[in-house]
C-alpha cells in the first residue's frame, strides 16, 4: 500500500477520516491489518508527508496510535504525552498539524488504566509529574460533582479529561477553533480499551 498523497488527502473529508481511522481500529481488533510494505512508505515519504488526522494520546505503551488504527507510515501525526493532556507545545503541534500538514481530523484517545489519571486521583506528587497531573484534576472534581456517591471512577475522569482536553483545544487555538467551525477538521473524543483494543468514539 502506497503511502498517503496530497491529492488523496486534500479529497478526505473529516468524517471519511474519522472512519478511516474507526475502519483501521475493527481490522487490528480482528487482526487483519493490511500487508504494507514500510520501507516502500519511507521512501514515498522521504520528499513530504501528507497525514490525515492528528491523535493526541497517552504515553501509555499499550496505546501507540498508529498500530491500534492500523496505520502505515505518513498517515498519522501522533502527539503523545502522559493523561493525553493540553499545553502549549502540544497546541503547537495540532496546529502544524492541521493548518500547515492539512490534517482534516484531531482524535484526542485517552484509555482505560490510565496511570496519569490513577496518580492524580491518588494526590501523588513528585517533581515535574505534580504539574502535569494538576491538569487532570478539573476532570476529577467534574466527576466528583457528577457522582451521587462522591466515589471516584478513573474510568470516569478518564473520560471526562478528554473531554476537558477538546474544550482546551476548542478554546485556547483560535486556528483549530475557526477550522472546525468552517468545517475543514473535526475534533473529537475517543477513549481505548486496554483489554479489548476496542476504540470508542465519545
Amino acid at each position: 500500500m502506497k503511502a498517503l498523497t496530497k491529492v488523496l488527502q486534500e479529497k478526505m473529508s473529516p468524517a471519511v477520516a474519522l472512519n478511516s481511522l474507526l475502519e483501521g481500529n475493527k481490522r487490528f481488533t480482528q487482526q487483519l491489518q493490511v500487508n504494507r510494505d514500510l520501507m516502500s512508505q519511507v521512501s514515498d515519504t522521504a520528499t513530504g508527508q501528507f497525514p490525515f488526522a492528528a491523535i493526541l494520546s497517552c504515553i501509555d505503551s499499550r496505546v501507540p496510535a498508529e498500530i491500534v488504527f492500523d496505520q502505515g507510515i505518513g498517515d498519522l501525526f501522533s502527539v503523545r504525552v502522559a493523561g493525553n493532556v493540553v499545553n502549549e507545545d502540544v497546541l503547537g503541534s495540532l496546529e502544524y498539524a492541521c493548518k500547515v500538514a492539512g490534517s482534516k481530523l484531531v482524535l484526542v484517545m485517552g484509555h482505560t488504566k490510565c496511570g496519569a489519571v490513577t496518580a492524580a486521583c491518588e494526590n501523588v506528587e513528585l517533581g515535574n509529574i505534580t504539574s502535569l497531573l494538576a491538569k487532570i484534576k478539573p476532570a476529577i472534581a467534574l466527576s466528583e460533582n457528577n457522582s451521587s456517591s462522591g466515589a471516584i471512577s478513573v474510568e470516569n475522569v478518564s473520560v471526562k479529561n478528554v473531554g476537558i482536553s477538546i474544550e482546551t483545544l476548542r478554546k485556547e487555538s483560535p486556528i483549530l477553533a475557526e477550522m472546525e467551525q468552517q468545517g475543514l477538521i473535526q475534533i473529537v473524543g475517543a477513549i481505548y480499551d486496554v483489554a479489548s483494543g476496542i476504540v470508542s468514539v465519545i
